[in-house]
């Protein structure tokens, strides 16, 4: 029986994700023998210092990365946000499966919705991107830190006085966790990441045999969709700890994309929203627009601050 490897980190969810493709790949496939590789990556390791501090490339990405480079995996899965948007010679997305759902939730320790929480109350979160569009909402909110999987910062809201933690809908809802969720964060509020909910297969670039038994699960809206966002991101030359956020929206002909860049004490908060048919172009449409409107000066600003 052919053996084709999965390369996955190993998260409860990554290990969701990855199980999910390949029950997908199972079905389409039952001659092939799925395997799914688990492998710890840089960002599981390092979790007693902000993201942003440490720096994204590759975070989450470059030990699975340095897996399918070798031959020891066949193709990896990731959430797409952790994806740089300029991958390792050699690789490629082959996959781009459907988008969960995009936006943020909010997890309150008392069942408090953010609109009517008291003045003060510390919100768990290390995005950067989630806390300069939390105080924008409600400047008299504090922050802390908050790192690990998912399971662990449900545990630490738990053991902490925190009001609450901001996470990801998507990862949320593919554990089940349905039911702790207090409310969905309107995109007004909070713009999603870019590639947010979508869950996307890397491959080395020429495995044709590799991208044709793939190629069934690539979801095209999502594709269109996602490649707007990262277009955006990479004309501003933004990575997954900067407070960027995109979400694109597909019809059968047009993309609707909106785009955000915030300063990290969430006062200054450029936005835009085009419309066009190209996913490259509009995005890179989408982020001369917020340099128009500054977000260059902000990018290099915040950059400077996380190097000091």
């Amino acid at each position: 029986m052919q053996k084709f490897k999965i390369g996955t980190r190993d998260s409860q969810l990554a290990l969701w994700q990855a199980k999910w493709v390949k029950d997908k790949l199972q079905e389409l496939y039952p001659e092939v023998d799925f395997i799914l590789i688990p492998m710890k990556t840089k960002g599981d390791k390092i979790l007693d210092v902000p993201l942003a501090k440490i720096g994204d490339k590759g975070l989450f990405t470059k030990e699975l990365e340095v897996g399918l480079l070798s031959g020891e995996i066949d193709c990896a899965v990731h959430s797409l946000k952790d994806l740089p948007t300029i991958l390792p010679a050699g690789l490629d997305i082959a996959v781009f499966c459907e988008r969960e759902e995009p936006r943020d939730v909010f997890l309150s320790r008392e069942g408090i919705q953010l609109a009517d929480l008291p003045a003060g109350s510390i919100i768990g979160t290390s995005s950067l991107r989630r806390k300069a569009q939390l105080q924008n909402y409600r400047s008299d909110l504090g922050f802390a830190d908050l790192r690990g999987n998912l399971q662990t910062r449900w545990r630490k809201l738990q053991e902490s006085t925190m009001a609450g933690i901001v996470l990801a809908a998507a990862g949320v809802k593919r554990l089940g966790w349905e039911e702790r969720i207090t409310e969905y964060i309107p995109q007004e509020i909070m713009l999603s990441a870019v590639g947010q909910g979508a869950i996307a297969v890397e491959v080395v670039s020429d495995r044709e045999d590799v991208r044709e038994l793939l190629s069934a699960l690539n979801h095209r809206e999502t594709e269109r969709a996602v490649r707007a966002e990262r277009a955006l991101l990479l004309r501003l030359e933004g990575g997954c700890q900067i407070p960027i956020g995109a979400l694109a929206v597909t019809d059968a002909q047009q993309i609707n994309l909106r785009g955000m860049v915030a300063s990290l004490d969430g006062q200054r908060v450029l936005k835009v929203s085009l419309t066009g048919d190209d996913p490259e172009k509009l995005g890179k449409e989408a982020a001369e627009a917020l340099i128009a409107q500054g977000a260059l000066d902000i990018l290099s600003e915040i950059r400077t601050n996380l190097e000091s």
